[in-house]
């Protein structure tokens, strides 16, 4: 597996309450080196959650997410052999996970790291793949070209697309673990509403039982299998569970969360 999608990173002005409720609902655990006064990480045995605090000018709500590499060089030289257009940029070391952050074509931001880069700390170091009951299990952005920025993530970074149903408009990437959705945004959506930005739009966990604490369960079965990639046939994701959400819906608990941030 050249990359795995296990960041994901949310902004909120109550962010230490926050974490402890994905602690006590999804059965998170945070790392001893957590700096409260900055921001709070937790995980899931495999993805990590960075919970920022929110800041002047800045908008709550689910913010980036970050992919791990086995060789960030690669990743690289793939970008400017297809995709010269794209930049990046080394950030602080007081980041836990992100070393470089970059964009896809559309300008969608995302983080990039390496196993062995030395600013991973924290959750990053001892997530140890042991997935809980309760985890993340896909998330969602809403972007422009939907096509061209599946054939991005998937050459870039190997993603592999899943099946999906004829007619679907959502593109379905997945490292093994969780998948990435990637939906199309039109502004003629919203005729008579709110208008929601491209961007991202929620991640969405899985819970083991329907009955697991109140929560309605969502993604539970494990991933299909895969099918090489095409930018004509990539398919959504068709989970084995019975009566079970489908990935198009996106919906869950963890997106009604939203109130609280």
């Amino acid at each position: 597996m050249f990359a795995k999608l296990n960041h994901v990173a949310i902004v909120s002005e109550n962010y230490a309450q926050l974490s402890k409720f994905y602690e006590a609902m999804f059965g998170m655990t945070t790392s001893s080196k957590t700096r409260p006064t900055r921001a709070v990480t937790v995980r899931d045995g495999y993805v990590g959650l960075n919970i920022n605090p929110r800041r002047a000018g800045r908008s709550a709500g689910f913010d980036h997410f970050g992919i791990q590499v086995e060789d960030a060089e690669t990743a690289f030289d793939r970008l400017r052999k297809y995709y010269p257009t794209v930049k990046w940029q080394e950030r602080p070391p007081n980041r836990p996970f992100a070393g470089i952050t970059t964009h896809d074509p559309d300008g969608n931001v995302f983080d990039i790291s390496q196993k062995d880069m030395a600013n991973r700390t924290d959750v990053y170091v001892e997530n140890n793949g042991k997935v809980n009951a309760r985890h993340i299990d896909h998330f969602a952005m809403r972007t422009m070209r939907p096509a061209e920025m599946a054939e991005f993530y998937t050459r870039v970074f190997e993603f592999t697309p899943v099946n999906r149903k004829e007619g679907d408009p959502n593109y379905y990437l997945s490292d093994g673990h969780v998948t990435l959705v990637i939906m199309p945004w039109d502004i003629t959506d919203y005729a008579g509403t709110g208008i929601i930005t491209c961007g991202m739009d929620k991640p969405t966990s899985s819970v083991s039982s329907p009955t697991t604490r109140g929560l309605r369960p969502s993604l539970s079965a494990p991933a299909p299998k895969a099918e090489p990639w095409s930018s004509s046939s990539i398919a959504p994701a068709r989970w084995a569970s019975t009566g079970s959400p489908t990935a198009t819906a996106c919906s869950s608990t963890f997106a009604r969360t939203r109130a609280v941030l």
